[in-house]
């Protein structure tokens, strides 16, 4: 079945889609019933305009059957592929997406958001794709386990093993997101769930599900990814956690109060459903006692809260919402907030030339603001910029005057007196608002500065904007237990930094307390939020055959010298295998040997030049070698030189020296291949190869992993 175009004109009115069991799927229309205005069905208006668009409704869509498609069909779609394998379809995926952004921002416009506020949504979106893409193939295996830690001796004679591996949880993700960014929080959702092997069912907030259908629409037009994996569900799913149980995820963004609800499903309380939320959140900017007007971060600090007052019209849970600022500056940083609004701010339509901010999402998004402002007025809260007042705004025909049926308002800001009353750091009014409150900062002192962002009751984000270190270090340690980013802002960062209102996928988004106490993004973190960590205890060739990663004690392959006759280097990517080893004849280190190596390399450590020196020293028993004299040798003790499948050597990790190799001694090389990691998209892949050193007695000088680049075939 085709994707039904999603009705976004005044001529026609049509049911937003869910696309469900690989399918697209909308409910039954009664003859000579609007699918607008059907009591079931709740319609969708224009931002800007209030002109209903379509109608969104999920009435007779089987739930459960939509949860066992994703059990059973994604599940198994999913688990055809390798980590590699599905970082490489996100990447595609992104690609593909990167060149229908246009649409989308046509799309997007009707929600109220300004181009720049839908690249922040579309183009972040498809950004996290890339860095899933990215991070999928460079930092996990090419396999479905991955190790997490060392593996821990459980007997003394390493017959007996234990570690710890992440597999997949065996049920689906449900994903349920919030209005303000339909795109962005559908794909950093869905993205390290993907990677992860798990099924996503999408839910998107009902006022700008439209934008995520249309995503959706793209994505499944794409038909790159499995069957299966991804499900959207087009407006109520109020009993889908019935159908939930331990197998499965749920990841909302929202507010506080239908998370709690959530939380307390039967399901989640006792059933074992994972839960993680990210909430309200009354973020922070402190500005450090050091700053003064005129100064590069006093700049830097009045650019961001403005950017955040008024990017998305201030719907953003990373927004700026109160500005914690030396009392002897606050009038003015207030003064400094105001002049930048009235230069910056255009207010109106986003589809018309000028425009700087757009409407908010709905006319009950609008009343909840205006509701909260008035609260905090009454509560003390002084309007130093802006009104309540509808304005007057630049329609998209690029006509001026009164905002009509449009969720428009002036940003506003508020400065207190009171720094602790209750309002500022409790009500949180979503949209563009935010409130100035000053604290006491005699000698630099900024304690009082660190209670009053503690007061917020735990954010996503915190901005310190200081030049002085110690400043820095002293308002960091204070906050960071009670926020879960911080963003430090100076002249250094200022024109570099993402901003304080723009997670990345790299670092963890979330935050404690208030704001939920879940976490999601933070590169492969995220990607295990969605495994199960087990414990395997077994023998070492028992666990070597479930990771895939060679173990101390397991069985070992040895090629040369022995009936097989062939050097592990001779072998290409097809024909090694896990365990295939060589061993190297001893080779004595003289006196001569380690001179010579100090005085070509310049090396002249005292435990290899000077007897008395070295043997005073408790670690050496006199002169010794320098151990990377010991690697150099090591190489040409098990290096295949002929032209062969080895194209390279990359690199070494894990490298400790543990037995001194005393001039006399001998030591020879054990070289097993650890971990073989094919790449999807080249001619080669990567061995990891497990080297030992031992000396003439047996004990082990040194323990390293070789990288090896080697051909396929």
């Amino acid at each position: 079945m085709t994707a039904p175009a999603l009705g976004l004109t005044a001529e026609t009115v049509e049911t937003v889609p869910s696309y469900v069991r690989d399918a697209w799927w909308t409910p039954d229309v009664p003859d000579g019933e609007d699918a607008a205005t059907a009591g079931r069905r709740t319609p969708i208006r224009d931002a800007s305009t209030g002109e209903v668009m379509a109608a969104v409704s999920a009435d007779g869509l089987d739930l459960a059957a939509v949860v066992a498609h994703g059990r059973t069909v994604g599940q198994r779609e999913l688990g055809k592929l390798t980590f590699h394998q599905r970082a490489l379809k996100l990447k595609e995926l992104a690609q593909y997406l990167s060149g229908r952004r246009e649409e989308l921002y046509a799309i997007s416009a009707c929600s109220g958001a300004t181009l720049s506020d839908s690249k922040v949504d579309i183009d972040g979106g498809i950004g996290v794709l890339f860095t899933f893409g990215s991070k999928g193939r460079r930092e996990l295996p090419n396999s479905q386990v991955v190790i997490d830690g060392p593996a821990e001796a459980l007997s003394r004679d390493g017959s007996f093993v234990g570690e710890h591996i992440y597999t997949r949880i065996p049920g689906v993700a449900v994903q349920i997101n919030a209005f303000n960014f339909p795109v962005w929080g559908m794909l950093e959702k869905l993205a390290p769930a993907f990677i992860a092997g798990v099924p996503s069912i999408v839910k998107p907030a009902t006022p700008t599900g439209y934008v995520a259908a249309a995503m959706v629409r793209l994505i499944i037009g794409s038909g790159i990814l499995p069957a299966g994996s991804l499900q959207l569900i087009s407006g109520s799913a109020r009993n889908l956690l019935d159908e939930l149980d331990y197998r499965d995820l749920v990841a909302f963004t929202g507010s506080a109060g239908t998370a709690k609800t959530l939380k307390s499903h039967p399901n989640v309380v006792s059933g074992g459903v994972r839960f993680t939320s990210e909430t309200d959140s009354l973020n922070a900017a402190i500005l450090g006692p050091d700053v003064v007007p005129g100064s590069a971060e006093f700049a830097a600090y009045i650019a961001s809260v403005v950017t955040e007052m008024t990017s998305k019209a201030g719907q953003k849970c990373t927004s700026i919402r109160r500005a914690i600022v030396p009392e002897t500056v606050r009038r003015d940083v207030v003064d400094a907030i105001g002049a930048a609004l009235r230069k910056r701010v255009v207010v109106g339509d986003p589809r018309a030339d000028g425009v700087t901010m757009g409407a908010l999402t709905s006319l009950d998004q609008l009343a909840e603001v205006r509701s909260a402002v008035e609260t905090m007025i009454a509560a003390g809260g002084t309007l130093a910029y802006g009104n309540l007042a509808a304005p007057a705004v630049i329609h998209a025909d690029g006509s001026v005057g009164p905002s009509a049926d449009g969720a428009f308002m002036s940003p506003v800001l508020l400065d207190w007196d009171n720094a602790q009353a209750p309002e500022v750091h409790s009500l949180e009014a979503f949209g563009p608002v935010a409130s100035v409150v000053g604290y006491e900062s005699a000698n630099g002192d900024v304690s009082e500065a660190i209670r009053l962002a503690a007061l917020g009751g735990g954010s996503l984000v915190a901005t310190v904007c200081t030049n002085d270190p110690a400043v820095a270090q002293e308002l960091v340690t204070g906050i960071a237990a009670h926020h879960g980013r911080v963003l430090l802002l100076n002249r250094e960062d200022a024109r570099s930094s993402t901003g304080h209102g723009s997670p990345v996928p790299h670092l963890v988004h979330g935050g404690p307390g208030r704001a939920g106490g879940g976490e999601e993004l933070g590169g492969v973190r995220s990607v295990y939020h969605h495994m199960q960590r087990t414990a395997v205890q077994g023998s070492p060739n028992m666990l070597t055959a479930i990771t895939g990663v060679w173990h101390t004690g397991a069985d070992r392959n040895f090629g040369a010298g022995d009936a097989a006759g062939e050097h592990p280097f001779r072998k290409s990517l097809s024909e090694l295998r896990i365990g295939d080893a060589f061993a190297s004849r001893l080779r004595q280190v003289s006196l001569k040997d380690i001179t010579a190596f100090a005085n070509t390399t310049g090396d002249t450590f005292y435990a290899h030049t000077n007897q008395e020196a070295a043997a005073a020293n408790p670690f050496f028993p006199g002169i010794v070698a320098h151990g990377y004299l010991l690697l150099s040798w090591a190489a040409g003790l098990f290096v295949d030189p002929e032209p062969g499948p080895v194209l390279a050597n990359y690199g070494l990790e894990n490298l400790r020296f543990i037995t001194p190799v005393a001039a006399g001694d001998s030591f020879r090389v054990t070289l097993t291949a650890k971990q073989i990691t094919p790449r999807e998209t080249d001619e080669y892949g990567e061995v990891r190869w497990d080297a030992i050193l031992h000396n003439q007695n047996d004990e082990i000088v040194a323990t390293y992993d070789v990288l090896t680049l080697v051909a396929k075939e």
